[in-house]
């Protein structure tokens, strides 16, 4: 039903709904709350901590005021008058709700508490006049707004779409009544109006359960569907594998052989492979995935193999050169000149180049091979589904190898990953020693920087990564040109360059090399030096705003240091003082196995935001900002397999999960 329908919702106010990309009425029931209002739970801002999001109430004391941020964002502040206390309101990028505020009436605040020595202020709170509170009673819904919407305005119109709108379930009636389950439209009420906080919590649960259950659904059917009958028969012995590892000129640990044996009899299978090949940083995952590669060029095919960045493309072609000296090799990519890309197509046409590495510009429409085989997918996580069956789309049904060092718990990749084969690398090489990890608090940045002082001077190079380009709104988070130009100013001997992702891929590829080949000391970046960045001389990783980071996140950055066999650091700083960020960083200080951080990610973190909605606000978009425990996930995988076990179940959700899953082909896990 389109939301025009819904009762309230003229043409002006659906524009607005339509910037929070909500045009119906079923997208508007799944427009969650970020939050509640609790009405009895309503602090004087003293007693409140800060960073710390709280209710609170005020009385507006002067005329709201229009300003200019430094950015340019339109912005309102107001002075609220609490007792015989004071603070400020401010709104960023919200200019509308200064003809919201009235002077004289109180009202409920709830907002992020920032105290600085200019006083107390409340940031970005959204609000209620009091005097409406006669019908505003126990637990209220919090829901994001845009343009001139207000808490009301979304309110009401929800409750008209939860009216008009039933949401039938389709896990099995018999898995419902065995198991107890609330009808999906009476969840869907509860999570909107909860009578009382458990029985909101319990609705979330329900609603995740129900998509969880149709994502699982939507990978086992394409799982089914990806068993195809094997079309390129291998000859490489396992004995030519065996001396080909002889190259790398070390031993593969326990983890690796495995993995090699795995894929080798995947190859050696009447069915073609899909396989996931998940390990730690620097478990070795590249030198398995070559090995997969050898085996179609000795039989005589091509194979391809895609990365994320140019940066992690170039490098893996620079190792396959070296590894396979035999075999003509092609990088490819975006970058190259428009004449070099066209002799390499034409190369790769007719079979003359035998392996290919580069990026997206691999999957192009007017790249063609001659007898793809072997498809490799670099750092999977960061290519959607549909950029991977492109490459596979160059060949006639060739085998698939995608690599990920983003661990996730062995249960949830079984869920997440449903439609490949899993393979995992549990260990690292023998002379990786483990990164120190250390939380640094604000006090102690006077002796981090001399820690980096000392360290460039010994000939060692140092990462410093910020999470964001720019410095945001609140001032809360340095930006990375501010720290370049801080690093730059307190240590004015060390040779400093910035690296950042709105850089031109060629400027970004000159400052990685640079670096790499010692001609700076110290790189400023952003966590594009996340992903498979090589540099055997860097021994320190400081990262600013830790707690801003996921804590698998932290460990990826973590492991572009101490790859050179010296004794590396890793420093999280961060102002933040309040309990749980802290212990969130302390499993990072104390842990050194990405599989167990991932599993304390889960368990600490406890919903959606795990597998990156919250971040990217994609995976699953019809969850939002539900929070749920890790049960849910597997509670749903239990009800998928019993459902599955009844074919005649199978063939009628098949329409409705691959509809899901088409919706879903484009996301990349993150």
């Amino acid at each position: 039903m389109d939301i025009k329908f819904i009762k309230g919702i003229s043409e002006k106010r659906a524009q607005d709904f339509a910037k929070m990309g909500i045009t119906t009425a079923e997208g508007l029931i799944k427009h969650f709350p970020r939050g509640y209002l609790d009405l009895t739970t309503a602090l004087p801002l003293e007693k409140c901590y800060n960073n710390e999001f709280v209710l609170t109430y005020g009385k507006i004391l002067s005329r709201p005021v229009a300003f200019t941020s430094a950015r340019k964002l339109k912005c309102v502040r107001v002075t609220v008058e609490q007792g015989i206390n004071v603070f400020t309101a401010i709104w960023f990028n919200q200019p509308y709700v200064i003809s919201q505020l009235k002077i004289g009436v109180e009202y409920l605040f709830y907002g992020r508490v920032k105290s600085n020595f200019g006083g107390v202020s409340l940031l970005n709170p959204s609000f209620e006049p009091i005097e409406n509170n006669v019908r505003l009673k126990g637990i209220v819904p919090v829901y994001s707004l845009k343009g001139n919407l207000t808490q009301k305005v979304v309110r009401d119109a929800i409750k008209d779409a939860l009216y008009k709108t039933k949401k039938a379930s389709v896990i099995p009636d018999y898995l419902i009544k065995k198991y107890n389950l609330s009808s999906l439209s009476d969840a869907y009420a509860e999570v909107h109006a909860p009578t009382d906080m458990v029985k909101g919590q319990l609705a979330a649960e329900r609603i995740a359960t129900e998509e969880y259950f149709l994502l699982i659904s939507a990978f086992k059917i394409i799982k089914g569907d990806r068993k195809q009958v094997r079309v390129n028969q291998y000859s490489c012995s396992a004995r030519e594998m065996k001396e080909f590892t002889e190259r790398f000129g070390f031993e593969f640990t326990a983890g690796q052989k495995k993995a090699v044996n795995e894929i080798f009899a995947d190859l050696s299978s009447p069915s073609s492979m899909n396989r996931l090949l998940q390990g730690d940083v620097g478990s070795g995952k590249t030198a398995v995935a070559l090995c997969a590669i050898y085996a179609a060029v000795k039989s005589g095919y091509q194979a391809a193999m895609l990365a994320p960045t140019e940066i992690l493309a170039r490098q893996n072609f620079n190792i396959i050169s070296r590894i396979f000296p035999d075999y003509e090799c092609a990088f490819l990519s975006g970058a190259l000149k428009a004449s070099e890309k066209k002799a390499l197509k034409k190369r790769i046409a007719v079979g003359e180049i035998r392996i290919v590495v580069g990026t997206h510009a691999v999957i192009q429409d007017d790249v063609e091979f001659y007898n793809l085989s072997l498809c490799v997918c670099d750092e999977q996580h960061r290519f959607g589904v549909q950029q991977r069956s492109a490459l596979v789309a160059k060949g006639i049904i060739p085998d698939v190898l995608v690599m990920s060092a983003t661990p996730i718990p062995r249960t949830l990749s079984l869920i997440f990953y449903g439609d490949l084969d899993i393979t995992d690398i549990p260990d690292k090489p023998k002379n990786r020693l483990p990164v120190k990890t250390y939380l640094v608090p604000e006090n102690k940045y006077a002796g981090l920087l001399g820690f980096i002082r000392n360290t460039v001077a010994t000939g060692k190079q140092v990462f410093c990564v910020c999470p964001k380009i720019e410095e945001d709104e609140e001032g809360t988070l340095m930006s990375v040109t501010e720290l370049f130009d801080e690093l730059t100013k307190e240590l004015p001997d060390v040779k400093t360059a910035l690296l950042h992702g709105k850089m031109k891929d060629a400027e970004k590829e000159r400052i990685m090399l640079e670096f790499k080949e010692k001609q700076s000391d110290l790189l400023v970046s952003t966590t594009v030096i996340e992903v498979g960045i090589d540099v055997p001389n860097a021994t320190v990783m400081v990262i600013y705003n830790a707690e801003r980071f996921g804590l698998s996140q932290l460990h990826q950055l973590r492991g572009r240091v101490g790859r050179g066999g010296d004794e590396s650091y890793c420093f999280l700083y961060t102002k933040k003082d309040d309990g749980k960020a802290m212990d969130r960083l302390k499993v990072v200080c104390e842990q050194s196995d990405g599989f167990k951080i991932a599993e304390k990610d889960f368990e600490m973190r406890g919903s959606g935001d795990f597998m990156g909605m919250r971040q990217s606000g994609r995976f699953i978009n019809d969850l939002g900002s539900l929070v749920y425990p890790p049960s849910v996930i597997f509670f749903a995988k239990k009800l998928c397999d019993e459902a599955f076990s009844k074919p005649d179940y199978v063939r009628e959700i098949r329409d409705v999960a691959l509809e899901k899953y088409e919706r879903l082909k484009d996301v990349a896990l993150n």
